[in-house]
């Protein structure tokens, strides 16, 4: 039986342990016609599915932390699940046709919206996916001979830069087996960069179609966007000074408050190390916070001041509360903006919970996630 795609029913579990790629994941699954459910890993992925019978389709990264990566996931899937179609996508990784589920797709980052809306609503009202062997060659020879050319030159300029290396490491006087293990490290580390180049494309993809998509006009969208991509660019500084593996909340919260009014924040709460992931999502939502509080909340106003306090609790769990007072009088939105949408799944993100309350005395904003959430590991 042919499902209508615009069918409430059909509904699409989007895996995606990244925030502002879940919110993108999440805005194709709607333009399909589909309605999404989320899941931040594997785990919580196979608990929905335990409890619910109405999913058509898994839309899964594949590099994921946690108990099983997107990949394993989706064999899983398939094996409890047959009926169950499966979408993959990664920043990474292609995986051969041969190590993927029947009834599943590929797709690289950044997502191409257009091209996997179609495919959702192929999948679901057509069926399995005709799986295509070839990449599809790009349209017109100008276009194709140029990329053909950048590759060449990419290659040389990478296998001259092999040589030189090696050569630098004779010169040194390392060994054959030191060379192989700098060449096997090097390796690594220039997959690992690729990694997460892709990922920042498409975060800063996500960020910038998302910021356009319901923006009020252009020059809205253009100051949504710098900001977002501002708020991110300060993330990733202070993720490289900790070699991309924590930083300390307190430096978070003060690079998220430095383009404001910062004598204007009340701030208290013990310092502690989080995970990049945290890092990441809290310096976004506190660059929301601070944007909607200079167009309709405290910082408004001269007046307005923010406390921004957060505390540990003794059963480990990790409360933060942002609360504006003296402020401008705030009304509760009529529409759910991609900033909204970005601080309420935050909650999601650190499997806990949040709350807006759009108060007589100003905005109030409250977190309350487990510790280990977002705390680096030892």
């Amino acid at each position: 039986m042919t499902q209508n795609p615009a069918d409430p029913e059909t509904n699409v579990l989007v895996v995606e342990d990244e925030l502002v790629l879940r919110m993108r994941a999440v805005d194709i699954v709607e333009d399909a016609g589909f309605t999404p459910i989320q899941a931040v890993n594997a785990d919580q992925a196979i608990s929905i599915l335990e409890t619910r019978s109405d999913i058509s389709v898994l839309f899964t990264d594949i590099q994921m932390p946690g108990s099983m990566d997107g990949l394993r996931l989706a064999h899983a899937v398939h094996d409890r699940w047959p009926s169950i179609k499966i979408i993959l996508v990664s920043g990474r990784i292609m995986p051969p046709i041969a190590d993927r589920p029947v009834d599943s797709w590929f797709f690289g980052k950044p997502l191409e919206t257009a091209k996997i809306v179609t495919e959702l609503q192929n999948m679901v009202g057509a069926g399995a996916l005709e799986i295509l062997q070839t990449p599809t060659r790009l349209s017109g020879p100008t276009d194709h001979d140029s990329l053909v050319a950048e590759n060449d030159n990419l290659r040389l300029l990478l296998e001259q830069a092999a040589v030189d290396a090696q050569a630098l490491l004779a010169q040194a006087g390392i060994d054959a087996k030191e060379r192989e293990a700098a060449r096997h490290l090097q390796t690594l580390i220039h997959g690992e960069l690729h990694h997460r180049i892709k990922n920042t494309f498409a975060t800063v993809s996500a960020i910038a179609s998302q910021s356009l998509r319901n923006a009020a006009s252009l020059e809205h969208a253009k100051h949504a966007v710098e900001g977002r991509l501002t708020a991110l660019g300060r993330a990733h500084d202070l993720l490289m000074q900790g070699s991309w593996a924590n930083a300390r909340l307190a430096e978070t919260v003060q690079r998220a408050i430095e383009p404001y009014s910062s004598e204007r924040f009340l701030i208290t709460g013990p310092d502690i190390s989080i995970n990049s992931g945290a890092v990441i999502a809290l310096a976004m939502t506190f660059n929301e916070l601070c944007t909607n509080a200079t167009k309709f909340g405290a910082l408004s106003v001269p007046t307005g001041l923010i406390e921004l306090a957060w505390a540990v609790t003794e059963t480990g769990r990790f409360t933060l509360l942002w609360s504006e007072k003296a402020g401008a009088k705030v009304e509760q939105p009529t529409r759910r903006s991609f900033g909204t949408r970005m601080i309420e799944s935050l909650g999601q993100q650190l499997n806990g919970a949040v709350r807006l309350a759009y108060e007589p005395t100003g905005f109030v904003y409250t977190l309350d996630v487990p510790l280990q959430s977002l705390a680096a590991a030892n």
